[in-house]
């Protein structure tokens, strides 16, 4: 169902389609399509960590009534477990706070735990997540470094594949019902094995029908800034700023560990 771009009318109401860079917060994005699109009411089905990408659906007008029901359809991700090493969050967004061995791992002990999380299993979400605890964001209060505990949900994992080993890592694809956490399934996969885990690479493919080939990049979505209205008063162009996603998003760690970009993105808000 590949978006056609001269067919859109965003602000009767549009489902669009976006494979979300990384580092962007979905607010991010929201923002940036809001300011580029010049659209009045807009809206996220399902927000992505910072540190994933793939498919962010964002309905726009009257689709916004929908989103409720896009949010609960089964999501399919691909992605990486790094076996022998956990962090704090699941994955890169902290530093690495144990190294354990897991030479030991054999294929019949990964398949057996891959048969042990499909199905209906028991989860509990990051800390470093969105999960809200007396009313204050769980990632805010870890970033300061408390600590809360976070009640366990039933989540359904329908289908759960390795598509590449070379341990350390393991390549995987996961569909799963509303709510799941997939860096929580890291944390769990690697507690099975006797290793530990995290989570270094994420991609959200699908959202039940929806499908990240059929997304826009937003590069392509600036080809979609309408004219301005005649008579309507011109700004003078502004200088971009630069992104800082790590004061919003609390990826000081990544950051820092991460290799030097060629240049930074424009603001998410221009």
């Amino acid at each position: 169902m590949s978006q056609q771009p001269h067919a859109f009318d965003f602000e009767t109401g549009e489902v669009l389609l976006l494979d979300k860079p990384l580092t962007w917060t979905s607010f991010d994005v929201v923002r940036k399509v809001k300011n580029t699109l010049r659209i009045k009411k807009i809206g996220h089905a399902g927000t992505l960590d910072p540190l994933a990408t793939g498919l962010l659906i964002l309905c726009t007008g009257k689709k916004t009534k929908q989103i409720d029901l896009i949010q609960a359809q089964e999501k399919e991700y691909t992605g990486t477990f790094r076996l022998g090493q956990t962090t704090p969050s699941f994955d890169l967004e902290t530093a690495v706070d144990a190294d354990l061995p897991y030479a030991h791992v054999t294929p019949e002990q990964l398949l057996a735990a891959v048969q042990a999380f499909t199905g209906p299993i028991q989860q509990t979400p990051p800390l470093y997540s969105a999960v809200k605890i007396n009313g204050e964001r769980a990632y805010e209060v870890a970033r300061r470094g408390d600590t809360a505990e976070i009640k366990s949900k039933e989540v359904t994992i329908k289908e759960f594949e390795l598509t590449g080993i070379n341990l350390p890592e393991v390549q995987f694809r996961v569909v799963c019902t509303k709510g799941t956490y997939i860096r929580s399934l890291a944390r769990d996969f690697g507690q099975h094995l006797g290793c530990g885990a995290h989570l270094t690479k994420l991609v959200r493919t699908r959202i039940g029908e929806y499908r990240v080939e059929d997304a826009l990049t937003l590069e392509a979505l600036e080809a979609l800034r309408p004219p301005r209205r005649e008579g309507e008063e011109t700004r003078p162009p502004r200088q971009p700023r630069q992104r800082l996603p790590e004061k919003r998003a609390g990826l000081e760690f990544y950051q820092a560990s991460s290799p030097p970009a060629d240049s930074a993105p424009a603001d998410p808000a221009s």
